[in-house]
């Protein structure tokens, strides 16, 4: 796997909660810090106070090899109970790209996150830079990652939406 790949990462999880209960938590951008262990935290920008497309919201990140950093992200999907999306870095070319989409089944909803490494540059791109000869190994590393964060994330929001559901919220 090299970063020239575009390499993608998806997961899934099904809540007994409708999408409309589901949206409110994808739509969250603090909601994530809770259940990953890399990213702190995030802020509306430019006077955003929700998901719209071309909003853009300031990401707080930290890991422990390559310290804290800041990223700026632009919404480029916002499918009100369907699909909440957006890139990392410059939006034409982006250094990662997120999207999270609920499929209604039955009185619940499917929960997928998604997420594409590059085109762009990245902190990715910077190790790599530093050591060549291990790209694929760092790329895979960074996914498993990321994989591990999406899994406790997607779970984090099924077992909110299923408890906001039970207590009638």
């Amino acid at each position: 796997m090299r970063f020239a790949d575009a390499p993608e990462v998806s997961v899934r999880t099904t809540v007994a909660a409708p999408p409309a209960t589901v949206w409110a938590f994808v739509t969250d951008i603090e909601l994530p810090a809770r259940f990953t262990s890399e990213f702190q935290g995030a802020e509306w920008l430019d006077g955003a106070d929700g998901p719209a497309l071309g909003a853009r919201f300031r990401g707080r990140n930290q890991n422990d090899r390559i310290g804290a950093w800041e990223v700026t992200c632009t919404v480029t999907d916002c499918d009100p109970g369907r699909s909440f999306g957006w890139v990392v870095g410059a939006p034409e070319h982006p250094a990662a790209a997120w999207r999270f989409d609920l499929e209604p089944v039955g009185a619940g909803t499917v929960l997928h996150q998604w997420a594409r490494m590059g085109p762009g540059s990245s902190g990715v791109t910077m190790v790599i830079d530093a050591a060549p000869e291990h790209e694929e190994q760092i790329v895979s590393g960074r996914i498993a990652g990321w994989r591990r964060d999406m899994t406790a994330t997607v779970e984090g929001i099924r077992a909110l939406a299923e408890a906001a559901t039970t207590d009638g919220g």
